[in-house]
């Protein structure tokens, strides 16, 4: 981006039963897909304190990661064990601490998990990724790439991994709120979506591994505010992400290395206090969302969901949101995309969507007295319940 235009902006700115609904959500344009039908809802996790990730164990059972830098595991039996971590220095304020958690291919052999996390103190704090082995009673992070650019708000981190084919790792970095003029700045890692090794080396392909800076080298995107969900379509191959706006503005986009994706010199949301914080809501050499919501949701996490015991699911991107209390639904055959609720009656703030090897959903609470809910078919008296896992 051409410091003009930067400079331009600058001054410019100075166990119960539910229903599944299809009420389109504020901000998509098309027609929603019918989207009905009764389904059961139970508790498999409970007794979370503002927990951020889970993921399910390929033995059974789940881990799930709180912000106070806990491991909260259920076994394949439903036993819980905290697995309190130890870290050089988890930084806990506002939006920060434990965040992302994502296990090892040999996860089954070696208990090995990787992580991102804040650390630093208040006038100094970084997100990082890092890696730790469950095998003991408090394990220790072991830090491999921390993002050299400080900030000193609690808040806007992103955090959310992706590992893929090739075994690189994408990591979502936020704008840190009082930073977002950093989006656009090639020198900086806030507000973009970086690309490295499992050693936190800059992957050797990154579309600007050539540039002068070092942040330059791990960026695959930039113009991002605060990125929290990240997913690979394995079908399509095809990398999603959704991002908070400021008020209104909430983003789906489709990742492409190199591309920018405007943040803050387009959006569709304002600023807090009602003022306007750009006036683009389109910038050629920018990337236009496919999906705005405005008003906001708070999109938290985000999956894709291709599988038989919700047919009417097939090929959606699921996305959970904060301020909404909703999960939405978003196809990925419809153009443009729509965003359809279902469960409506869940009404509490969501973290996470996972996606079980039984084909059921899952989805995180957020707060002090979470919890993981288990959504699945009413099961017809003429199907067997195997048939349906």
């Amino acid at each position: 981006m051409k410091s003009g235009l930067l400079n331009g902006w600058r001054m410019w700115a100075a166990s119960c039963f539910f229903t599944l609904s299809s009420t389109l959500a504020t901000g998509a344009t098309a027609e929603p897909p019918v989207l009905t039908g009764n389904y059961h809802q139970t508790q498999v996790a409970g007794y979370l304190t503002f927990p951020w990730a889970a993921v399910e164990n390929p033995l059974g059972g789940w881990l799930i990661t709180e912000r106070s830098g806990d491991i909260i595991e259920y076994d394949h039996a439903g036993q819980r064990q905290e697995i309190p971590l130890q870290f050089s220095q988890l930084y806990v304020a506002g939006q920060g601490g434990l965040l992302d958690i994502k296990l090892a291919h040999d996860f089954t052999e070696s208990r090995r998990v990787y992580l991102s996390y804040a650390t630093g103190n208040e006038n100094k704090n970084y997100l990082t990724f890092g890696t730790a082995v469950l095998n003991a009673k408090e394990p220790v992070v072991t830090d491999i790439f921390t993002l050299p650019t400080p900030k000193d708000t609690p808040v806007h981190y992103g955090g959310r991994l992706l590992q893929l084919p090739d075994d690189t790792w994408l990591m979502t970095s936020g704008d840190g709120f009082d930073y977002r003029e950093q989006a656009q700045q090639k020198n900086s890692f806030l507000g973009k979506v970086l690309r490295f090794t499992t050693e936190g080396k800059p992957a050797a392909d990154n579309p600007f591994i050539h540039g002068e800076s070092l942040a330059e080298k791990y960026i695959y995107t930039l113009g991002h505010r605060n990125p929290q969900g990240l997913i690979r379509d394995p079908e399509s191959g095809k990398i999603w992400l959704h991002e908070h706006g400021p008020d209104g503005g909430d983003e789906i986009n489709l990742l492409v290395p190199g591309n920018n994706y405007g943040w803050p010199v387009v959006t569709q949301g304002k600023d807090y206090s009602g003022a306007r914080i750009s006036p683009f809501s389109h910038y050629e050499g920018m990337q236009d969302p496919a999906l705005n919501w405005t008003p906001s949701i708070a999109p938290s996490g985000m999956t894709v969901y291709h599988n038989d015991v919700f047919p009417a699911l097939q090929n959606h991107l699921l996305v959970t949101s904060l301020k909404n209390k909703a999960l939405y639904a978003v196809s990925l055959d419809q153009n443009p995309m729509a965003a359809v609720q279902i469960f409506a009656t869940i009404n509490e703030r969501l973290r996470d969507v996972i996606i079980g090897r039984d084909g059921a959903i899952y989805v995180l609470t957020d707060g002090e007295r979470a919890r993981i809910m288990r959504f699945s078919p009413l099961r017809p008296e003429n199907v067997p319940e195997h048939s349906l896992r």
